[in-house]
């Protein structure tokens, strides 16, 4: 008889254990409870990780206990405001890039009259005044952000770091800001656009009047420039947009053999790839910001320089 009690109530347990399942799976919500990771919750309710961000406009895998997260997909007739918080190295070129928007676009929504932008700044991405529905993202693709690593990328969407390098041809570990990656083997990823034309002679003179401005890490403005820093901000007293960092800036570029004045020389200083660039000036003169000159003017065919040269990009 105890025996059979037993049995019973173990019966019991594995009923209520198989109800209490099924029935989490359909709920509209989630609480995070203490254990919990993005991917555990996303995997009890048959979600994937990106699916789960996506419906909760999640920017990273980071989730707190307490936290309720949506197991749905937003209504479809609902409009809320998407925004975004700026964050150290982003750029209005690279928010509109990410959110399928224009600079213009972004400008525009968020009633900007300048491409300057800080750090925790809030920005509208979605235009709640349009009459034509938001595109959604493309989940085949991520945009790499500042902090993210492979690992990082490829746990958040369910992969290995060997796929993603797979999918992407990479033969090392190394990303940089605002570089597109494959998640999946059946997507082919546009070339990046081409940047605003541009007047060669008012970039240069612009880019002078900043002779003598200290070099200073991150710096972005007259009372300091890094190399990029200085490059985005000259480019932006013209009217034109550029992506903030060196690799970004060579990504977005078009080839030359041979440079013209007005357009990018990139060199390869401190790590593998273009990490340094400048605007040429012609006669093998660029002016660019350096960690030891500040913005100066200097002679690309100088012992320095002419071994690290890596080439010329036109953004006209």
């Amino acid at each position: 008889m105890k025996k059979k009690s037993i049995a019973s109530i173990a019966a019991i347990g594995i009923m209520s254990f198989s109800f209490s399942y099924q029935a989490s799976a359909h709920e509209l919500t989630y609480t995070v409870k203490s254990g919990d990771t993005l991917w555990k919750v996303a995997s009890v309710h048959q979600l994937s990780v990106s699916e789960l961000m996506r419906f909760n406009s999640l920017t990273s895998s980071m989730i707190h206990v307490g936290q309720e997260l949506s197991l749905i997909a937003p209504h479809t007739h609902s409009t809320p405001i998407s925004t975004y918080t700026v964050k150290s190295g982003d750029s209005l070129y690279t928010i509109a890039r990410n959110h399928n928007l224009s600079v213009s676009e972004l400008k525009s929504i968020n009633q900007l009259s300048s491409d300057m932008i800080f750090v925790g700044q809030v920005l509208k991405v979605s235009n709640t005044n349009s009459a034509a529905p938001v595109q959604p993202t493309n989940e085949n693709v991520y945009h790499v952000k500042s902090g993210d690593s492979l690992w990082k990328i490829a746990n958040d969407n369910g992969l290995t770091v060997a796929q993603i390098k797979e999918y992407n041809q990479l033969t090392s570990d190394s990303i940089y800001v605002g570089q597109v990656l494959k998640l999946t083997s059946q997507v082919t990823v546009p070339p990046a656009p081409l940047i605003t034309p541009y007047n060669a002679d008012a970039l240069i003179a612009e880019g002078k009047k900043y002779i003598g401005v200290p070099y200073v890490w991150a710096g972005s403005s007259p009372s300091g420039f890094d190399c990029s820093g200085f490059l985005n901000y000259v480019f932006n007293q013209v009217g034109v947009s550029i992506p903030r960092t060196v690799e970004t800036i060579w990504a977005a570029g078009t080839p030359v053999s041979s440079p013209q004045k007005g357009d990018l020389v990139f060199f390869e200083t401190y790590k593998p790839g273009p990490s340094h660039a400048g605007i040429y000036l012609g006669n093998n003169e660029f002016l660019h910001a350096g960690t030891s000159t500040g913005v100066t003017i200097s002679d690309m065919n100088n012992s320095y320089w002419k071994p690290r040269y890596l080439g010329a990009k036109a953004v006209r």
